[in-house]
């Protein structure tokens, strides 16, 4: 095979690479423009058969009546609450019981983790009735405290930062040690510095899912001004009709926090995902 040759199987490899990536971006993408142009159409419009791809008229009424039927502040304040709290317990709690499993022995130390590992494999469903049923005996319905209360411990993040304190070399907590350290300085001032990528990829996930989190935050906080983003949006949907329109709008209100934070650490949140994927 002559150079020419292979120089156009490399330039015909190359445009179905990109041919295949445009595809995916489109169809990657295409959800969020439908929502974008169904939140300026009519309930009419957004039912019509065939489907209309562009609204007639292009105004802001699904938006203020989506920012009417919802107290947007508070679904915001609430949800940035919940994601902080949670982030926060996700990278502190499970920091510790990490390094714990990882650098220390302790009796029982196998079947703990263990246990850990067989809440990560068990369906997270099955911990809501016993959860809720301690909420209630509180009295602690309708709080902060209810949303953020399932993620206090993180069975991935404990597991996650503990095969990174595995791959920190143990001669480095004995210099520590050495130096005069006690446990706990080594563990604050030597060791847990070293995770930060690590704890940075945990709290980019913790923030995910505390954000998308629908099941619980309905069934803790019956009261709309206690309720997240997602929970609130889901009361726009009616029992037998659903003005699509303005749910699109509510949904796009509702991305606002997101699309801001990753903005501002879009360059923690890649290498967060790719430093993930190579463990």
């Amino acid at each position: 095979m002559n150079t020419t040759s292979m120089k156009s199987n490399q330039r015909l490899s190359t445009a179905l690479t990109y041919i295949v990536l445009i595809l995916g971006s489109v169809l990657m993408i295409f959800p969020f423009v439908w929502m974008i142009l169904t939140s300026f159409k009519t309930q009419a419009e957004s039912m019509a058969i065939p489907p209309q791809i562009l609204p007639s008229h292009w105004d802001l009424d699904n938006f203020v009546t989506a920012l009417q039927s919802l107290p947007f502040v508070n679904l915001y304040i609430n949800t940035g609450l919940l994601i902080l709290f949670r982030v926060l317990c996700a990278v502190i709690f499970s920091s510790m019981a990490g390094y714990a499993f990882a650098k220390l022995e302790f009796p029982c130390k196998k079947l703990l983790f263990g246990i850990v590992l067989v809440q990560m494999m068990l369906p997270s469903q099955i911990f809501i009735t016993p959860q809720y049923l301690m909420l209630a005996r509180m009295g602690l319905t309708n709080t902060i405290f209810a949303l953020v209360f399932p993620g206090l411990v993180s069975a991935f993040g404990t597991f996650f930062l503990r095969q990174t304190y595995l791959g920190i070399p143990n001669e480095i907590a004995e210099a520590a040690y050495l130096d005069g350290c006690n446990k706990w300085q080594t563990f604050t001032k030597v060791m847990f510095p070293l995770t930060g990528s690590s704890c940075a990829a945990l709290a980019i996930f913790t923030a995910v899912f505390a954000y998308s989190d629908l099941m619980w935050p309905l069934i803790c906080n019956t009261d709309l001004n206690m309720m997240t983003l997602s929970a609130g949006l889901s009361t726009l949907n009616g029992q037998y009709t659903t003005n699509f329109p303005v749910l699109m709008a509510g949904s796009l209100l509702a991305m606002i926090p997101m699309v801001i934070l990753y903005l501002l650490f879009q360059k923690q949140f890649i290498q967060g995902i790719a430093m993930t994927g190579g463990k």
